[in-house]
Formats: C-alpha cells, structure tokens, sequence
C-alpha cells in the first residue's frame, strides 16, 4: 500500500524553496492581494482516506473549477440538448478569445472557455432569478463537499463585475446570435459569483470525489450523475480542462483536471482519488505553475496516470 502523506510530504518539501513562482491574476482587483508564496494539496481517495499538506485548509478563489460543477448541474437540467449550444472541442485559444465565437455563429467551442461557461450559467438560469441560480449551485457544491462552510467571496464577485468586460463582450457577442436565454447582466451576475466561490483544497478534493467514484460519492454514498456522464465530464476535464494548455497537462500529468486562475486545480485519478492543489502563481496560460509541477510529480510517483505508469 503507498503511502499518500509520505509522497505528499515529499513534493511539499521538493517545492518549497520554489514557493512564490509565476504571476498571480492581477486582472482581477482582489486576485492581485493574494500572497503568492502560499501552497496547499490535498487528497481524497474512493475509500475515504484524506491527506493534505502545507495550506491545504486555506480557502481560495476557485474560479473557472466552478465550471465543472455549473456543467454538472446543466447536464442534469437538458441532458444532452446541451451540446447544441456548447462545443466539446479544444479551443487552443485563450480562455477569454472572442475570435473563434464569430467564425463558429456564437457556439462555444467547450464549456469550461469562458463563452462555454457563460452558455452553460444562461441554461443553469433557466426558470431561476439569478439569485436562486446561485443559491442552487451553492446548495450543490455544499453537498458535494459535504461541508456547509463553503461560501462565495462577495469581494470577488464585486471586482469581477467591475472588471470582466471581456466577460460582457463575450456574452453580449452569444446574445446577438440567439445563443443566451437571459439578460446579459443576469447571466454574468451568476457566472461572476460561481467564479467567486470560495474553498479550500479539502473541501475541493471531496467536491470532485463523484468524478473519481463513477457518478458516486463515496463518503456519503449519494449518486450525484451516471458512470456515464462521469466518465463524459472527465473527458471534457482531460481534452479541455486547462485552456490551450490542456495538451501539454495531458503529456505530463496524464489525468482529467480543472484549473482556475486563483491558482487551483482539482484533478481526479478514475477510480482512485480526487486531487486538490493550490499555488496562486500562474504560468502564461493562466494554470498554476506550481500546482501542475506538483501534480505531475505525484502522477509519477503514483502511476495514476489515466494512460498507464
């Protein structure tokens, strides 16, 4: 049996004198406060064993890891109708790139580009007011933490919204092509809370344990999707899950992930584990330069690649 804390213990002290690496997000007001010599990992395995490391139990921006719980929640509002309004290609653009959205008639190439993820809050609104949109997918991450002491950073929310005007453009661009149900500003009012969402490595760990479970989460044994669509997200997680850097997070760490620009990425081993890392330095593509290095060590160390050891 491995030993988990011992390999975290490990690519903890590895890492340390490397602490304070790549750029935090200071397009984002209150991203740019965040001590970026802060690093936090956690895992949850299927069995129920917890190990984390550093500031494992210090809360974050989760951001666009967000994404992946507003896509469950959708999936479970149209099924499959989705995909007529959002794409399940990579993008190799920027997260925030207008340019293919006017070559491809306001359809989103993926759900975890911004323009996907806006699609993906406008079907989520369906029959809500935004504030109940946000309460839903709150209620939801709480359950899947099993942990009612996640929250949303309403400073966050606030400097989104006085700052996302690319966000604005990319959904008014959606609108003009019949691609967004609701009012831009509804619409982007819940997708700047859902990026708002605060949590630590723990808690996100356990969130994104149902990935790893076939649809399942095991700690508290309720079904939240089918094997099916488990296995379809982590698809998405591995192909699309880290902007145009998902082919190179593929080539080293080998596992469907998600990451955000507060420097967060869940990663999840099918079968095995769910994986929560936080380094607020980003690389030039807006991944967590830490949190890939770490994961790809523990990948490594593990053999949990999903394509072999």
């Amino acid at each position: 049996m491995m030993d988990l804390q011992a390999i975290l213990d490990g690519i903890h002290a590895e890492l340390l004198p490397r602490l304070g690496e790549g750029k935090v997000a200071d397009y984002i007001p209150e991203l740019a406060k965040v001590d970026p010599r802060q690093f936090g990992m956690a895992i949850v395995t299927v069995d129920g064993q917890v190990h984390s490391v550093g500031d494992a139990q210090a809360p974050f921006s989760i951001q666009s890891i967000s994404k992946v719980f507003m896509l469950t929640l959708a999936l479970g509002k149209v099924g499959e109708q989705l995909w007529t309004r959002v794409g399940r290609e990579p993008s190799g653009s920027a997260f925030n790139s207008i340019v293919q959205l006017e070559h491809e008639a306001g359809i989103p190439r993926n759900p975890f580009i911004n323009a996907g993820a806006i699609a993906i809050s406008d079907v989520v609104l369906s029959g809500h007011a935004p504030r109940e949109a946000i309460g839903e997918l709150l209620r939801f991450v709480r359950y899947l933490s099993d942990d009612e002491a996640v929250t949303i950073d309403e400073k966050v929310a606030r400097s989104e919204t006085q700052t996302g005007f690319r966000n604005f453009a990319l959904a008014n661009f959606m609108r003009s092509y019949g691609n967004l149900d609701h009012p831009v500003e509804h619409v982007l009012g819940v997708y700047f809370h859902q990026c708002a969402l605060s949590m630590n490595c723990q808690q996100l760990a356990k969130a994104g344990l149902y990935l790893a479970a076939r649809g399942t989460n095991p700690l508290t044994g309720h079904s939240v999707v089918s094997p099916k669509r488990a296995r379809r997200i982590n698809a998405l997680m591995l192909t699309c899950g880290h902007y145009d850097g998902s082919g190179d997070f593929a080539y080293h760490v080998g596992l469907p992930g998600k990451s955000g620009v507060g420097g967060g990425i869940m990663a999840v081993a099918p079968g095995i584990a769910s994986i929560a890392v936080w380094s607020p330095g980003l690389n030039k593509v807006g991944n967590s330069q830490l949190g890939a290095v770490a994961l790809e060590m523990l990948a490594a160390r593990t053999g949990w690649s999903v394509f072999g050891d």
